[in-house]
């Protein structure tokens, strides 16, 4: 009989976790746009919007800080938010959150030759690899193969040649 509701409990709980989540997820949705957190000047807000959709939030790592819900990424907005407000340039704001935060922060990081080398290595750890494996397979092929076995016939030879 208790292995029967140990059955029964290990069906229940899964369902009931999948329940409650599917349940809770509308309200996970509604917490990335606070109405808080938006300006009272809408082309404020689109500048924002604009700006966040170029950081990247540094938790999630693949989203901008617009699209994500993390904690980190709601202080982002509003750190944006307050220099929009303050009347700074898109630059200054940019320019403010790499000092802070490095490169990384940018969705598209600038053309430089760190990024250069990264997107390259791949080809370039590829070229290697052929090119050694091309030295390899020459170098197997210049090693003669071991010479065929003596005839009988030259056998015979050899065995008069060393006896005188």
């Amino acid at each position: 009989m208790s292995r029967l509701r140990l059955t029964s409990l290990r069906r229940l709980v899964p369902a009931f976790l999948i329940g409650l989540s599917v349940l809770l997820a509308p309200a996970l949705v509604m917490a990335v746009d606070d109405p808080s957190e938006m300006l009272p000047d809408p082309k404020q807000e689109s500048r924002a919007e604009a700006i966040g959709s170029q950081l990247r939030c540094l938790v999630c790592q693949n989203e901008s800080i617009e699209d994500s819900s993390a904690g980190l990424a709601r202080d982002l907005r509003r750190v944006v938010r307050e220099h929009v407000a303050k009347g700074e340039t898109n630059k200054q704001i940019m320019d403010w959150m790499v000092d802070r935060y490095g490169n990384f922060i940018r969705l598209s990081p600038p053309l430089s030759v760190g990024t250069l080398l990264l997107w390259s290595m791949p080809v370039l750890a590829l070229l290697l690899g052929l090119t050694l494996a091309f030295f390899a397979y020459r170098r197997r092929a210049a090693v003669p193969a071991a010479p065929p076995p003596l005839s009988d016939e030259e056998k015979a030879r050899l065995a008069k040649l060393t006896k005188d």
